[in-house]
Order: C-alpha cells, then sequence, then structure tokens
C-alpha cells in the first residue's frame, strides 16, 4: 500500500501546514516512512543507518508540541535523510569509505541544525558514494524491476528514499552532477543552489572550488518549500502562473543526448509551449569547450589534496576511479591547476550576459536515462558546467522515456537567482504533470537483497 502522502499528492507545504494544525498526525507519518524502509531496503540500499527508535521519539515529541500549542517550525514533524558525508549528532559520517571512523560525530553540520530547528526530524543517514565520486554504490534504481540499473551518484540513496516514500526530502551534493543525475534518474525533483549558498561546515569535501550542497525532494515546489527553511529566499509568491522565457541549449546537449532523451526533452518543451512558455534555440556560452577538461583539472587536484596522505599510505581501500582521480591530480603541475582557476573564475563572470537572455535556460538533465548497469553511476557531463559556474540547476522529472525509466529537465539562471529558477520550475512541473512512480512500489516486498557488489560497504538499520 502506498503512503498516505503519495495516495494524497500533497505537497511538502500542504503536509507540513495538515502537521501544524493538527490534522496529521507526525507519528504516522514517521511510521509510513519506516514502513517503506523496512519493506524496500533489503533491495535498493538506499539508507547506510536509519534509527527507528529515535525518530519515533521525535515524532512523539513534535505530536506534543501540537497538542500544547507551542510556537512550530515549517518542517515541523517533516521526516528526512541525510547523505552520509554531512555530520548529524549521534551517526557516525562514513562518507562511504572504509576509512572514516566509525563513532558518532557529536554535533550536526549548520545544515541539519537548520532542519531541525525548523522542526524536521532525521531519519537517519542516505548512502552515497565514496567520499561523494563515482565509484558505484550498492544502492539499486526503484524504477527497474531486476534492480540492475544504476540510480546515479553521488547523491544516490537521497534520491531514492525519496521517490520511494521512505523520506519526504533528503539532503545531499554535488561537485559534478551528484543532485541532478541521481534525481532525474530516479523521476524526482532536484535543486542546487548557487555556490557558497547553503554551508558545507561539517560536509566532507571533495572539491573546494566545486562543492555544493543541495536538496532532493519529490518535487521543485517542495525542493523550494526546503530550500526557504534553509536561506532566505525573500517574499514567496503566490502563485507560479507566468509563463516563462525559455532559452534552449540545443548544442551539445540535444547533440550528445539520445533518441529516447531528446523525444521526452522535446515532447516536455512542445507541452510548456502549449501552455504559453516562450522557447528559443540559444548557443553555449564563451569558453564553455573547455569546461569538461578544468572541472576535471580542478577536482583532480582538489580530491587528491584532501586525500594524498591516506592514499599513499592505504591505496588499496580507495575505490579504483576515485584512486585514478587522485592518481591524476597528483600528476598535475601548480601552473595547470591555476589555468584551470583562472579559467573558472573567467568562465563564471562571463556567463551572465549570456544567461540574461532568458528567465531560464533548460536542457536535459542527462543525456540517457539510467544505464542498465550497476558498474557505473552514469555520465556527468550535462550537469558538470553548471557545477563549474557556481549557477543554480533545478531538474524535475518530464514524462517516460520509451526503455520505462524516467527522463528529466534541468534548469539554470544567474547566481543568487534560485527564487525565481524555483518558481520557473514550479510552473513547467505544473503543466508536464508528472504522476508515475517507481515500479518498484508496485511489487510485493517479498524477495531478497540483490548481491551487493565486491567491496560495497552495505547499508544497516540501527
Amino acid at each position: 500500500m502506498l503512503p498516505s502522502f503519495f495516495q494524497a499528492g500533497a505537497c511538502l507545504a500542504d503536509t507540513a501546514a495538515a502537521i501544524r494544525s493538527g490534522r496529521l498526525d507526525p507519528v504516522h507519518l514517521v511510521e509510513e516512512c519506516l514502513e517503506r524502509i523496512a519493506d524496500y531496503e533489503s533491495r535498493v540500499h538506499a539508507w547506510v543507518s536509519v534509527d527507528p527508535k529515535g525518530a519515533l521519539e521525535d515524532a512523539w515529541r513534535k505530536k506534543g508540541a501540537v497538542a500544547r500549542g507551542e510556537p512550530l517550525g515549517q518542517l515541523h514533524g517533516i521526516p528526512l535523510g541525510v547523505k552520509d558525508i554531512v555530520d548529524v549528532a549521534g551517526f557516525p559520517t562514513r562518507a562511504g569509505s572504509p576509512l572514516r571512523p566509525d563513532q558518532p560525530v557529536p554535533s550536526d553540520a549548520p545544515l541539519v541544525a537548520r532542519l531541525r530547528e525548523a522542526g524536521a526530524i532525521i531519519l537517519g543517514k542516505t548512502v552515497t558514494t565514496e567520499f561523494a565520486y563515482v565509484d558505484p554504490p550498492p544502492t539499486r534504481n526503484p524504477w527497474d524491476r531486476r534492480l540492475r540499473r544504476t540510480p546515479g551518484g553521488s547523491s544516490s540513496g537521497s534520491a531514492v528514499s525519496v521517490a520511494l516514500g521512505m523520506c519526504l526530502g533528503a539532503i545531499g551534493s554535488q561537485t559534478g552532477g551528484s543532485l541532478i543525475r541521481p534525481a532525474s534518474y530516479c523521476g524526482v525533483a532536484a535543486c542546487k543552489p548557487s555556490f557558497g549558498r547553503l554551508p558545507l561546515e561539517g560536509v566532507v569535501p571533495l572539491a573546494y572550488h566545486l562543492d555544493h550542497a543541495g536538496l532532493i525532494a519529490r518535487s521543485a515546489a517542495d525542493c523550494e518549500y526546503l530550500l526557504r527553511c534553509l536561506i532566505d529566499l525573500g517574499d514567496e509568491p503566490a502563485v507560479a502562473d507566468v509563463p516563462p522565457r525559455l532559452g534552449l541549449v540545443e548544442r551539445f546537449f540535444l547533440d550528445e543526448a539520445d533518441q529516447s532523451v531528446r523525444r521526452a526533452t522535446r515532447g516536455a518543451l512542445e507541452r510548456l509551449a502549449a501552455r504559453g512558455a516562450r522557447i528559443e534555440v540559444v548557443g553555449l556560452p564563451p569558453g564553455f569547450d573547455e569546461v569538461g577538461r578544468m572541472h576535471r583539472r580542478i577536482m583532480a587536484v582538489e580530491a587528491a589534496g584532501l586525500h594524498r596522505e591516506s592514499f599513499l599510505a592505504q591505496r588499496e581501500a580507495f575505490g579504483p576511479k576515485l584512486a585514478a582521480l587522485v592518481d591524476e591530480g597528483l600528476a598535475v603541475s601548480e601552473a595547470d591547476y591555476a589555468a584551470a582557476l583562472a579559467h573558472q573564475r573567467a568562465f563564471r563572470q562571463g556567463i551572465g550576459d549570456w544567461l540574461a537572455r532568458a528567465d531560464a535556460m533548460v536542457m536535459p538533465a542527462t543525456d540517457t536515462t539510467a544505464p542498465a548497469s550497476l558498474d557505473t553511476t552514469g555520465d556527468a557531463k550535462f550537469q558538470l558546467p553548471w557545477s563549474y559556474a557556481g549557477v543554480p540547476a533545478v531538474c524535475i522529472p518530464c514524462g517516460l522515456a520509451p526503455d520505462g525509466m524516467p527522463a528529466g529537465l534541468q534548469f539554470i539562471s544567474p547566481h543568487g537567482a534560485e527564487a525565481s529558477l524555483l518558481r520557473i520550475a514550479r510552473w513547467c512541473e505544473r503543466w508536464l504533470d508528472f504522476r508515475e512512480l517507481p515500479l518498484l512500489l508496485g511489487q510485493r516486498p517479498v524477495e531478497g537483497p540483490p548481491a551487493t557488489p565486491p567491496g560495497s560497504v552495505g547499508p544497516g538499520i540501527q
């Protein structure tokens, strides 16, 4: 049976309002999420650890606060997950690596502290790839009944847990494409705010000049609601009812997308145009051709700097793809690293005029739907340019491709324009009206877990 918040189709704002008014019991909501975890976790491996006892105790406290008429935050009683590179008090921060300590950390990262201040209930830690890079995790994509497709990465568990209703939203991160790609592969929404908009204290880094914290939720509306609880987005618009001017980036993005993604993208854009959206083809921003190479160079050098000591002492403890990245970074000269940083600065400074040509730029979120393999987390080439530029990006599902897997649209706007970007994404998702659910939700949870890839750190329930 689907959880009530799936059946009703309520947005996060409505669910939170129902809790604050006493119409929805937060204990019941947490119990529904825990039931989804119990039903499907052994098959999809979305969680590193869950604390059912602590979550239920917190839910009872939240219920009591409602009954007593105490002041309540905007996330009062809302159960969330947190990617396991972010510190949550009482949980270890393992970052997908056996090299990380197994002792619980004493305090929340500021990002988590803000969620708790707003009243959120933290269910546990979601699976990340090793140190938020690309070595595949044990997590499975719930849209594939055979559980043989990747969910994407590195915010793999965050996307899967939201897609299956195990939580109502989750914290993730993106250095290349680690929010947008898994959200697109799993049929949910994601928001990567501008570089520096969300605090990264208490978050295990991968590359200081590229790392972003962000959100995964069921819709852009839910992402906006969560983000408003974390940063000031200004006055909230009553309705997202103005058709936007969208710049369609065809070169590279549609050219490099496979036929199924192109078909889903064009079909979605035709529906939006029929509702009044003005869609104009635009070229690529100046300096784009060098972005992929320079992004890789910065990420490699900074990852090598972070992991150099442990890598040289225990190379065998690193996944093969992360080990290759560190090797590459150690070989880059200081001059070449400085050149990459200079290119990034110039690209960030020059992208503003290009972005001003439309209310938002739009393109497919990924070049393919979720690959039918567990040996990859997919290609980040469609997402990494916007991590490199430090501009906000939002992904929403736009339909199902011929292979039955979800496809997503990606929107970007100028630095600091999260509010207007989310408003545009909300307008688009209203008319796209994506309501499909993962195929796994239609199956009885009776089969055992799939084989865990060799060397993977499997999740556990506390």
